[in-house]
């Protein structure tokens, strides 16, 4: 990796002109990265996806596809250039077969991490008017209506994770949920959509810090559970990220007029309140376990930091939140660009610092210690990071484009 990127700061108003120039320099760099399929290369060995030890992970349909190609949308839909697009079909239907099923899916497994990337379906439908996208997008509405629940009705995260609830199924599941909801008409499904926040928070929150624990286990069995609440032991960044870009795409397609829109608002100021009272005093960014800045061995992690730019800037520009938050946001912004956008000796940008993957249980056993979550591996352009902070630029220069 040294060797093939040899990454030296820049100066942020010398090098961009705008926040969208951002976004399509690291377009161009998964573009580059990624000409024929999304396989990701070097990620950390030992993870639970991870075939091939120190090499490359087959392309498997998944949540990174998902995140990653909802910036794609939006940088096409900022800038008009079909090329986004155009990248977008490519990598779906390296997937998507001509009878609409999907290579690699498989739907007894009930994983909410291979929802997301249903939301580029809906959208390719809409574009070339191609039955397999619509069939294969039923096929992931479906395996919804199948999801296993907990006896508070949350979704579980996995059928192979029984009871459990993470913060990041909000993001895997609920916005591909929501629109499929409005493009076929069918309001039934907002009140079970705004059950998911409320009873994720519910569950979830700390009530001195508003901060939101990364899983809870109803069953109380896990052995990363508190055997009293069943909640994970820390605070990670990323996970209160997915959870937080989940509530404003939700907002999106909650009517304006429906009776508990407010609830999400209310649930998304509590949350923006207690994040940015944890952004680094010096930096504005955000560290890996959120509540212990400088700790050893904790780190500032962009992944999270892009995800809560990218929900701030949105929220602030739909008047979900007071303009109060806007100083938090402009540090926040500067803070990531400085600290974690770089540009290689050949002049490809690239984003730096993300950890690679994060979770609770599984095989080789994750306890969701402070120890294991500042020990996983991080990584460079990372699929995961690169998604939010393409949006989070958008969202600035629209915000900053307001009167």
């Amino acid at each position: 990796m040294k060797k093939l990127f040899l990454l030296i700061s820049f100066i942020a108003s010398t090098t961009a002109n705008s926040q969208i120039e951002y976004a399509k320099q690291m377009a161009a760099t998964i573009m580059a990265q990624y000409k024929d399929s999304m396989v990701v290369k070097k990620y950390a060995s030992h993870l639970e996806q991870d075939k091939l030890p120190q090499g490359n992970r087959p392309a498997n349909w998944n949540y990174e596809i998902g995140v990653v190609l909802i910036g794609f949308e939006r940088l096409w839909k900022y800038t008009g250039d079909k090329a986004y697009m155009d990248y977008t079909k490519h990598i779906v239907d390296h997937f998507v077969q001509n009878d609409g099923t999907i290579r690699t899916f498989v739907m007894d497994e009930y994983n909410s991490d291979n929802i997301p990337p249903g939301r580029q379906l809906l959208r390719l439908h809409e574009i070339y008017k191609n039955e397999k996208y619509k069939i294969a997008a039923q096929t992931l509405r479906n395996q919804i209506s199948w999801q296993p629940r907990n006896k508070a009705g949350g979704f579980w995260h996995k059928l192979k994770y029984p009871s459990q609830m993470w913060l990041d199924g909000l993001y895997m599941v609920e916005p591909f949920y929501a629109e499929f909801a409005v493009i076929n008409h069918k309001p039934e499904d907002f009140n079970d959509i705004i059950n998911q926040f409320v009873w994720m928070e519910k569950y979830s929150r700390d009530p001195n810090s508003g901060l939101l624990y990364h899983g809870w286990d109803e069953s109380r069995l896990q052995g990363w559970a508190n055997p009293k609440t069943g909640l994970s032991q820390e605070f990670w960044s990323r996970s209160m990220g997915w959870y937080m870009m989940a509530l404003v795409d939700v907002l999106d397609f909650i009517p304006l007029n429906h009776p508990r829109r407010n609830e999400l608002l209310k649930i998304l100021n509590r949350l923006s309140t207690a994040l940015v009272k944890f952004q680094d005093a010096k930096s504005g960014v955000w560290w890996q376990i959120t509540d212990k800045a400088n700790k050893e061995k904790n780190y500032q992690e962009s992944s999270a930091t892009a995800m809560f730019v990218f929900s701030l800037a949105k929220a602030l520009r739909k008047n979900y939140i007071p303009k109060s938050f806007k100083p938090p946001l402009q540090k926040a912004y500067s803070g990531m660009i400085k600290e974690f956008v770089k540009k290689d000796a050949g002049g490809q940008y690239h984003f730096i610092q993300a950890v690679a993957g994060a979770g609770l249980g599984g095989i080789p056993y994750r306890d969701g210690s402070y120890d294991y979550y500042v020990n996983e591996p991080k990584r460079d352009d990372d699929l995961k990071a690169i998604g939010p902070f393409i949006q989070s630029c958008i969202e600035m220069e629209l915000l900053n484009k307001q009167k």
